[in-house]
């Protein structure tokens, strides 16, 4: 069943120019895909002509009568006096009306309505709302909102009052309390911490409706969808995998493309040169030659029917680096910071090394932030200190970029802050991507994405050995990712960046601090390793609760429990049980050593598997 059918979808903001140039797809019903393209490329555009808030040109947008279609990149206006709670409750008032009507008819029957007409109308309100979760909407709210770290505090504060943030996570969290059969996502990991965002994918990954989903997140497209379209000059390409399948068939098709144009243009060479050749035969006096050499050009221009495929341009260029002479990067001692009651470290130490790649994490408010403006000296500390090495030279990229003089332009802003002459400033830009004309757009009428490329552009002429990112990719479409991306894969010193982008922190970390309750822990691996290290701490702590949660199972004593080889197998039940318990402890105590811990995870599964075959010949010899 197509759940929603895109139907030659055209439009234009200004003639001639279509960002839609008859776009047409069909999404079959509990499909999850995701919509790719650069930005500008009219995703958003589409997501809109979709929801109905934007007419298209041409086209048509089809959906089956009586499906529901939410959207998150609309931020509602509410009333004025609505708090984040009466958001979320108004998500789930048509459950609370069906409530009320089937109050009102049990009060029908209550007073002696026993009518067929009545009952059925209350049969199907009460399945409805069993199906629905209205009996359970408080715990559905506080379950959804719990999950994508949305706060008591916020759910009273005013909406108004709210960050722009904050107002999309309770709108995302709106969204899915509301009954939705098709959820079109416009970046919907955008404001959620990492948490939040795993917790999101589980819910989508659980959701039997159909989800469309623009996003730039890499891991959250390869674990929630199917099935890949990209917007690319207005129209859509399409891809049967998620975004790692994508990638790998963009390039085989782009290498495909080039081996067809080159394989056309030797065919094409080789026509030409005999062409040429039966035009020269024909001026040294064989006329009837030209004929011969005009109808082969003719066959030559049929022949081309494709230009050279290209690729997205690329920026070329590549961090400074000074080799770095000492032992010590960054020295933390006794730091403490705090905002009123709310303690971001307490007497906190860190050493970071030379040419450690270390990411710090952490959900939302954690101080992240906080840790690495006090690194810069921006952010004073209650307590304690941090020092650079005497060689270090940093560049900090901040999550909020911002210029000494924004009514500059683009070259202007290069040349005044960059100190470097126009022509070294073009060529700084040109590599960034800033060409043509775009060297004379004002700084203060960039995008997100486009002031860290500029500031980036800045901070890579230095040479420098220590490199400070805080949320890098945030405004970066995917293919300004994967550049930076690139220039940090050739850059060897050390870094330390903050980021909720999971593919980047897999793919530079070496070292994990995470910040949580006022606290901040080091682990000594990558990021794939933190994530299975907390999952077996994970598992360690379910079963730790089982364990108190049931009586300790004891051999039952009868009679034939006394024989000799019963009362064996009880004093080797007891060793074993003495060996998961070392090797239990153990475990805590290698903690942060990934590599100690997954040879005692092993032992632990020996060692168990064993204890249940002594418990089952046991219970064989009791018998």
């Amino acid at each position: 069943m197509i759940d929603l059918s895109i139907q030659k979808i055209r439009i234009a903001f200004e003639k001639g120019n279509d960002i839609l140039k008859g776009v047409s797809f069909d999404i079959t019903a509990g499909e999850h895909v995701g919509i790719l393209g650069r930005n500008g490329a009219g995703k958003t555009t589409l997501f809109r002509i979709i929801s109905g808030e934007l007419d298209s040109d041409e086209g048509a947008v089809v959906t089956p009568p009586g499906k529901r279609v939410g959207v998150l990149s609309q931020i509602p206006v509410y009333p004025e006096g609505y708090t984040g709670e009466d958001v979320l409750k108004e998500a789930q008032r048509r459950i609370e009306r069906m409530g009320r009507e089937m109050e009102r008819l049990e009060e029908r029957m209550a007073s002696g309505d026993g009518s067929s007409d009545t009952l059925a109308a209350y049969d199907r309100l009460s399945a409805e709302f069993l199906r629905l979760g209205g009996y359970e909407l408080e715990r559905f709210r506080d379950t959804v909102a719990n999950g994508l770290g949305i706060p008591p505090h916020q759910r009273e504060q005013l909406y108004a009052e709210l960050s722009g943030g904050e107002r999309t996570r309770l709108n995302l969290a709106r969204l899915i309390l509301e009954d939705t059969d098709i959820l079109l996502l416009d970046e919907p990991t955008n404001h959620l911490d990492m948490s939040a965002a795993e917790w999101l994918e589980d819910y989508l990954n659980h959701f039997k409706g159909t989800v469309l989903a623009i996003s730039h997140d890499r891991y959250f497209l390869d674990r929630t969808v199917s099935r890949v379209i990209e917007i690319v000059d207005g129209l859509p390409e399409f891809y049967s995998g998620n975004y790692s399948f994508y990638l790998a068939e963009k390039q085989r098709r782009y290498e495909e493309r080039l081996k067809q144009y080159e394989k056309q243009e030797a065919k094409i060479a080789q026509l030409q040169r005999a062409a040429d050749d039966l035009h020269l035969w024909a001026f040294m006096g064989a006329d009837k030659l030209h004929k011969r050499a005009f109808s082969i050009e003719k066959r030559i221009d049929k022949m081309r029917t494709a230009d050279r495929p290209k690729r997205e341009a690329k920026m070329k260029t590549r961090f400074g680096e000074t080799e770095f002479r000492g032992d010590e990067v960054l020295v933390a001692r006794g730091v403490s910071k705090a905002f009123g009651e709310k303690r971001i470290l307490s007497g906190t130490d860190l050493l970071m090394e030379p040419r450690e790649s270390v990411a710090l994490i952490g959900d939302n408010g954690a101080g992240k932030s906080t840790l690495i403006k006090m690194i810069v000296g921006e952010e004073p500390m209650d307590a304690g200190f941090i020092r650079l090495g005497p060689a270090v030279k940093a560049a900090y990229l901040p999550q909020t970029v911002t210029f000494e003089d924004e009514s500059l332009s683009v070259l202007e802003c290069m040349m005044y802050e960059g100190k470097c002459t126009q022509q070294e400033a073009r060529d700084r830009l040109a590599s960034f991507l800033f060409r043509g004309e775009q060297v004379f757009t004002p700084v203060d009428a960039l995008s997100g994405g486009e002031r860290s490329r500029l500031k980036l552009c800045m901070l890579m002429r230095s040479d420098i050995n220590l490199l400070i990112l805080d949320e890098p990719t945030n405004h970066l479409d995917a293919a300004s990712r994967e550049w930076i991306e690139e220039a940090l894969s050739d850059y060897t010193e050390a870094l330390l960046f903050v980021s909720h982008d999971r593919y980047f922190i897999n793919r530079f970390a070496t070292r994990i601090w995470a910040m949580a309750d006022g606290e901040l822990r080091d682990y000594r691996m990558g990021y794939e390793e933190y994530r299975a290290y907390l999952d077996r701490q994970k598992q360690l702590a379910q079963t730790a609760a089982a364990k108190t949660e049931r009586p300790k199972k004891e051999p039952k004593k009868t009679p034939a429990a006394k024989g000799r080889g019963a009362a064996r197998i009880e004093r080797e039940i007891a060793r074993m049980e003495e060996k998961i318990a070392a090797n239990e402890r153990e475990q805590e105590a290698a903690a942060t050593d990934y590599q100690r811990l997954m040879e005692l995870t092993g032992e632990h599964r020996e060692l168990s598997a064993a204890l249940e075959s002594l418990y089952s010949e046991w219970e064989a010899a009791s018998e």
